[in-house]
């Protein structure tokens, strides 16, 4: 399919090589779960993991990347600070990032978000459903009002992030809590997606409903292709003074 963006799936790939229970889910790694999803709609995928040379996001990889997918949880701290500033920069210019369930916590989400990305948590099997609030949303195309994910780790609020330039979905979960589950942002001339179902024991990246969102947002996401944006000191004005 032409025009589609092309996407890297990062994931720290530790869970599944530590885990058996883990490895028995995602026999080939979440990222690859991920990229398989995206790879069937027919969108340019490749996958890169924490141990890779650079974690596998050199300046060339990231050059060739429209959206980066991050997935997170046992190894925020393990990522190089230089790394993140390179993918911060790339944001600023225009590469869509979407960051998946625990990566509320990596470095590159809280700084781009500014606060401490802190929630609420609790780990019980328990079932969560997820409303659409924005229908007309693109990330929101293909959905009913809401759909369910049998066993999710519940995140409740307060989410600490800024209010989100566009809230497209909303949890509520079995034991009662609720979450801002579906965030889109705008920093520089990039576009963030933070969409929060996703862990490493349960077969949620599976389901027909989160790869479709995941789908919807890696389009959403994609460089505008706007005129190139300039800063600093304008000598010549473009009228006489």
């Amino acid at each position: 399919m032409p025009n589609l963006p092309r996407i890297t799936v990062w994931n720290e790939f530790r869970h599944e090589k530590a885990h058996a229970d883990v490895a028995a889910v995602y026999p080939k790694g979440i990222h690859q779960a991920i990229a398989d999803g995206l790879a069937a709609e027919g969108f340019p995928v490749r996958t890169a993991t924490l141990d890779e040379p650079e974690h596998g996001l050199t300046d060339e990889l990231l050059a060739q990347t429209d959206v980066l997918i991050w997935w997170g949880h046992m190894a925020h701290g393990e990522v190089r600070d230089e790394i993140v500033e390179r993918v911060q920069r790339r944001v600023w210019a225009g590469m869509g990032l979407i960051v998946l369930h625990s990566g509320h916590f990596s470095k590159i989400f809280k700084r781009l978000m500014g606060t401490s990305c802190e929630l609420k948590w609790r780990e019980a099997g328990e079932r969560e459903r997820i409303w659409v609030v924005e229908p007309g949303h693109p990330i929101a195309a293909g959905l009913g009002e809401y759909f369910e994910i049998p066993h999710a780790e519940m995140y409740g609020e307060r989410f600490d992030i800024p209010a989100p330039d566009q809230l497209v979905f909303v949890s509520w979960f079995q034991g009662g809590e609720v979450f801002r589950s579906g965030c889109c942002f705008y920093r520089g001339a990039g576009k963030v997606f933070y969409f929060r179902p996703g862990h490493e024991t349960f077969p949620i990246y599976y389901q027909p409903e989160v790869r479709r969102v995941i789908a919807n947002a890696a389009a959403w996401a994609a460089p505008a292709r706007g005129p190139a944006v300039t800063f600093g000191q304008r000598k010549q004005p473009l009228e006489k003074l």
